[in-house]
């Protein structure tokens, strides 16, 4: 049998996994939840979320897929043959395809709004509202756009792990987080940015109910990446010597200072301009910074195109890494599953994505109307089940497939390399607590609480 492809780094694995983990929600959903959810305060809540939640699960995804060596599918049914553990499985391959194809869109999005402002016509747009409601509602452009990105995705793919996936990872995360430090400094030297400063990191534990700290372990559980097969797909890659407790505590505080800098970026510009205040979600990147470009084009154009241009890069890099490991499970799943070449597998993957994601991609324009699903459109659908259903219900059965069903042995082997590093058995003890009981809860109340239960 052909010998599987294993990263060849650490570096590269944990760039590749950190890609995975940082995505358009650092950018738009974290700095908005900071500022409504009391500042630091939420800040503090979020880390302690972080370090309860997200690493456990992140290890626990890292072991299935370091200990099996496998796609997410095969590898549930390695270590739960004949048992409807499988599911899971398959659950975490779907996922991360049902995520891709709507993710494109957006995608799509960022790269029409850096090529804008690469040519300067940002600052020729006076109704950022008027203009992407223009653009998002159009027939070919958004799919014209939603196909490049695709198909830059597509040709990381198509190399495979170390010359595809490490390499570009290798060069879009040092980059983003070059483009980061930069856009910080300039956000923080715009005049009237400490107001914004304030709004986004003064503590203000009023405002710490149970809805916020429920946002703040959502926020921390979806924004590592958890249950869409992705991490334990990389996992598979991993070398024996690669130490997973390490490595997922590296990915979390990459992901943790990308989105708390995204945050110090966005609202000093925005509070910086008068009569511009912040909205939430894609209307923070695509309609109010718009808002704040135009005017630094009118003052100081040099400047807003610069910032402008290095803003919109960082968010179509952020957007790359994460569809680049969203579309690796299903396609290592079909390599290894149906015996299929590489270059067949990433093909069925793109295409599947591209014919699904142009559903999703004109729900904004000519089927704004077409509502098949549960009144939904085809954009909405596929973003309420992904993030209200699958992810929560994955991260649920991880937790518990881990914590209970899992070998106790397979366990300590893969957290102590084989026996060669020392780990108090406390920790070990802690760790399938937290897996078998507290996990499982705080899930379970973010699952509820989305679906508007709670």
């Amino acid at each position: 049998m052909k010998k599987r492809a294993k990263f060849s780094s650490k570096l590269g694995i944990v760039l590749a996994s950190a890609g995975s983990a940082v995505g358009l929600g650092n950018v738009w959903r974290f700095p908005t939840e900071v500022g409504e959810g009391g500042g630091a305060a939420f800040i503090l809540v979020y880390a302690f979320c972080v370090l309860l939640l997200g690493l456990p699960l992140m290890v626990a995804e890292f072991i299935i897929g370091r200990h099996t060596h496998k796609n997410t599918a095969d590898a549930y049914r390695q270590l739960a043959p004949r048992s409807g553990w499988i599911v899971q499985g398959y659950l975490g391959v779907f996922t991360s395809w049902f995520i891709l194809c709507y993710y494109s869109v957006v995608a799509g999005w960022t790269m029409k709004y850096l090529v804008e402002a690469a040519t300067g016509g940002l600052g020729s747009i006076s109704d950022s509202s008027a203009y992407f409601s223009a653009f998002s509602g159009a027939t070919w452009e958004p799919l014209v756009y939603m196909v490049i990105v695709m198909l830059l995705c597509h040709f990381v793919i198509i190399h495979g792990v170390q010359a595809g996936i490490e390499r570009s990872s290798k060069l879009m995360m040092p980059l983003l987080l070059m483009i980061i430090a930069i856009l910080v400094v300039f956000s923080f030297s715009m005049p009237g940015s400490s107001e914004g400063l304030t709004f986004l990191l003064k503590p203000d534990f009023s405002k710490l109910t149970s809805a916020v700290v429920l946002s703040a372990m959502g926020q921390a559980f979806f924004s590592l990446s958890i249950a869409m097969g992705c991490l334990c797909t990389y996992a598979s890659y991993f070398t024996d010597d690669v130490r997973l407790p390490k490595t997922a505590f590296s990915v979390a505080i990459i992901d943790s200072i990308v989105a708390i800098m995204s945050g110090l970026i966005m609202f000093p510009a925005v509070f910086s301009v008068e009569a511009v205040t912040p909205d939430a979600g894609p209307g923070l990147v695509f309609i109010t910074l718009p808002n704040v470009f135009h005017i630094a084009f009118g003052s100081v154009p040099v400047l807003g195109w610069f910032f402008s241009v290095m803003f919109y890069l960082l968010l179509l890099l952020a957007a790359l890494t994460s569809m680049v490991s969203i579309h690796e499970p299903p396609t290592v799943f079909l390599i290894e599953h149906f015996k299929l070449s590489r270059p067949v597998a990433t093909a069925i993957v793109t295409i599947a994505c591209i014919v699904v994601g142009s559903l999703c991609c004109l729900s904004f324009g000519p089927l704004a109307d077409c509502r098949p699903l549960f009144g939904l459109t085809f954009f909405d659908f596929f973003d309420f089940v992904s993030a209200k259903l699958f992810l929560p219900i994955g991260g649920i059965l991880i937790s518990l497939f881990v914590g209970w069903r899992l070998d106790r042995d397979i366990i300590v082997e893969q957290l102590t390399n084989g026996g060669t590093v020392r780990l108090p058995a406390f920790i070990i003890s802690v760790f399938l607590f937290l897996l078998r009981w507290m996990i499982p809860l705080a899930v379970g109340g973010i699952f509820i609480k989305e679906l508007g239960i709670l």
